[in-house]
């Protein structure tokens, strides 16, 4: 207890106060977390869709190590370890040609951003309504929620809304001035919320009708959490532009666009001091060979928990569960933390689930026994 009152003393005196927060983690293994105190959480939090190969996986331990003992930091005037490997993995995986790298699914939409204009010659975007793409201040522009907002407004680039799922809304909205359509295949800070049936095959249209470019957010959904590389993919769907960010090295920090043939910056048109370090491009490759040996299984966990929650209809694909409790969110996140299992409630009193792709069946079945404990 003193060692957290010492911490939370600190914090509040050096730190700038942008989080609400009660828990101090000072260890992970797996899907498990420990707080100050030693008290133990099975994590479906992980890092909000981050930690996707559980925490400290061996074998991304020992990537960053073992790199981190070669070289740490390499600039981009040169060519970087593991930089061009990982690219052509990004390009595999999710059927594209050529990625740019990053430090964060922000940076990632506002490279999108920076692409898609200079590509179509246009200025303009459109977006959904409840859609989440990052907090600076290009993707902040794309994205929809007031609070967040409306602080900083006027924002750039301009971008309007219409409702998610309405295509013939979007319809109206996309012209000539549209340089691409934002979508997630998954609305994820929303609170896990599934396209209509066909929806993303008509954005995919409409984008294709008029010149504008369909750009997937994937920060969440993408590196097989929704049981696939993209979501997208699951609708037949493949964007000209997919940002990637959060599971794609377990927690170290790294994101990247993937575009399709033809779209590719030139020398000047971007860059970065940190992106795409040594560091990062070996953490991103030995998490992906760890999803690729777990991402047969990540439907199947999925339906586990979707059959055991069904009582609350849930809203679920792979490891991307989503529960309306209303009001009570807070007080159900609560419950759940007091009897070691960590969740977070996203927009609209919808509770949210994404654990580690590595969860473990009984780790799934003590995580519902917990949530039924606590929504009954």
């Amino acid at each position: 207890m003193e060692e957290r009152a010492h911490y939370r003393e600190l914090d509040a005196r050096y730190y700038m106060q942008a989080f609400s927060r009660t828990m101090l983690i000072v260890k992970g293994a797996g899907s498990k977390v420990w707080d100050a105190e030693g008290n133990e959480y099975i994590d479906c939090v992980a890092g909000i869709a981050v930690c996707s190969t559980g925490h400290c996986h061996p074998a991304v331990v020992r990537a960053i190590c073992e790199q981190a003992h070669e070289l740490i930091h390499c600039s981009n005037l040169y060519y970087v370890p593991h930089q061009a490997e990982l690219a052509r993995k990004l390009a595999e995986i999710t059927g594209l040609s050529r990625a740019f790298l990053v430090n964060s699914g922000a940076e990632a939409n506002e490279a999108a951003i920076k692409l898609a204009r200079v590509a179509t010659g246009r200025k303009q975007f459109v977006a959904f309504r409840d859609c989440f793409h990052g907090r600076t201040m290009g993707s902040l522009a794309v994205t929809h929620k007031p609070a967040i907002r409306e602080p900083f407004e006027p924002l750039e680039p301009k971008c309007t809304f219409v409702d998610y799922g309405d295509a013939g809304a979007l319809r109206n909205a996309v012209d000539e001035n549209t340089a691409g359509v934002f979508v997630e295949a998954v609305q994820g800070e929303a609170g896990v919320i599934l396209p209509p049936e066909g929806f993303l095959r008509e954005v995919r249209e409409i984008c294709d009708e008029t010149g504008a470019l369909l750009i997937a957010d994937e920060v969440q959904t993408g590196m097989g959490r929704t049981g696939t590389w993209l979501a997208m993919h699951q609708h037949g769907v493949q964007p000209d532009i997919v940002s990637l960010a959060k599971g794609m090295a377990s927690g170290f920090p790294v994101g990247a666009i993937v575009a399709r043939e033809g779209l590719a910056f030139t020398a000047g048109q971007h860059g970065s001091t940190f992106a795409g370090g040594p560091l990062a491009c070996a953490a991103a490759l030995a998490t992906i060979g760890v999803i690729e040996e777990v991402l047969p299984g990540v439907a199947a966990k999925g339906k586990r928990f979707a059959e055991g929650l069904a009582a609350y209809n849930p809203r679920a694909i792979g490891l991307m569960v989503g529960i309306p409790v209303g009001d009570r969110c807070p007080e159900v996140q609560k419950t759940c933390a007091n009897r070691g299992v960590l969740v977070n409630c996203a927009a609209n009193g919808n509770l949210r689930l994404v654990p580690p792709l590595t969860i473990t069946e009984e780790e799934i079945d003590r995580t519902i026994e917990v949530l039924h404990a606590a929504l009954g």
